[in-house]
């Protein structure tokens, strides 16, 4: 008797009968997985609500002529692009914009991201007593309030202060820091205000990093530099672009440390780009044009995320 060869559809292929289980089973997967989404519902409508609806709302503002006071104060108007065109050829914009730049690049990228790493590295070889004295000293000035920190630091860089004081016991000669190098001590201000953000991220991520990979540096001979450029350094790339994408962030929206210090003085020579919006849009009633102020910050930050993305590239530890 001659066995019936079983129909296999071709080239080893399981039966359409056989196949039906495997697609089948993808629906529990399916539904669990929309069961675990269903929590995250509430969130997502939250930050919807209150974080890109006003996003929306701010940038649908830039294209208008709203203002504090007339007839636009009640029913403004949609202007199209005569905001962004206007702030083109507004000669106070280009300063503003480089000043940002600046602020950004010497308080954030370079200020509170190289010495928050190098804290990070000394507190991680230093004793338990002297990596808490550190950590404490440092994360002070992180939590305190953002109005109490600005008034600590323009207390410290005024012409009678902490700083000129000390240079007096020195026989140094005082300097009116706040009105010479008004960008200088704004930049200061804010490193001395965020580092210790910078150094809890990186102390984390080293901490993540596996003792026998630098113990297999070691043996192979690299010396301190080249296990942190060559191992730490790419072990933990992830966080740098992490920190750096919020820093950078954080770095942009500064307004009240250098409003209680400079008010963007003397002469605008520190004047960055939230001072400016807050000048054209509250100070002189220009709300639609401070809006569109705020969108070009807004622009700016989203350059800045794509750069670390793509350079830093998190998520590839390979």
């Amino acid at each position: 008797m001659t066995a019936t060869p079983t129909r296999t559809g071709g080239a080893g292929r399981p039966p359409q009968a056989a196949r039906r289980p495997a697609a089948a089973g993808r629906t529990p997967t399916a539904r669990r997985s929309l069961r675990r989404a269903v929590p995250l519902v509430p969130a997502v409508v939250l930050l919807a609500l209150f974080m890109l609806g006003p996003v929306i709302w701010s940038v649908y503002g830039s294209f208008t002529n709203a203002s504090l006071s007339g007839t636009a104060a009640s029913s403004p108007r949609f202007v199209g692009l005569d905001n962004y065109l206007a702030l083109i050829t507004d000669p106070d914009f280009p300063n503003a914009l480089w000043l940002t730049v600046v602020f950004l690049l010497l308080s954030a990228v370079i200020g509170q991201n190289f010495l928050g790493l190098g804290l990070a590295l000394l507190t991680a070889a230093a004793p338990r007593a002297v990596r808490s004295i550190v950590a404490t000293t440092v994360v002070t000035a992180w939590v305190l309030p953002e109005i109490v920190a600005a008034f600590a630091c323009y207390a410290f860089f005024s012409s009678d202060g902490t700083l000129n004081r000390m240079l007096a016991a020195v026989n140094a000669e005082p300097v009116d820091w706040l009105f010479t190098y008004p960008m200088a001590a704004v930049i200061l201000a804010n490193i001395w205000r965020g580092t210790a953000f910078s150094m809890m991220i990186y102390e984390a991520a080293l901490n993540d990093v596996a003792p026998e990979i630098t113990e297999a540096a070691v043996i192979d001979g690299a010396g301190g530099w080249k296990r942190l450029i060559y191992v730490t350094i790419p072990m933990i790339r992830n966080s740098i672009s992490t920190n750096l994408m919020l820093i950078t962030l954080q770095t942009l929206s500064v307004f009240t440390l250098i409003f209680v210090m400079t008010s963007g003085g003397p002469n605008q020579r520190s004047t960055t780009l939230p001072i400016f919006a807050y000048a054209e849009a509250f100070g002189l009633g220009k709300v639609g044009y401070g809006t569109a102020i705020a969108t070009v910050m807004l622009l700016i930050g989203a350059v800045f995320s794509i750069l670390y993305i793509r350079v830093l590239k998190p998520g590839d530890n390979s």
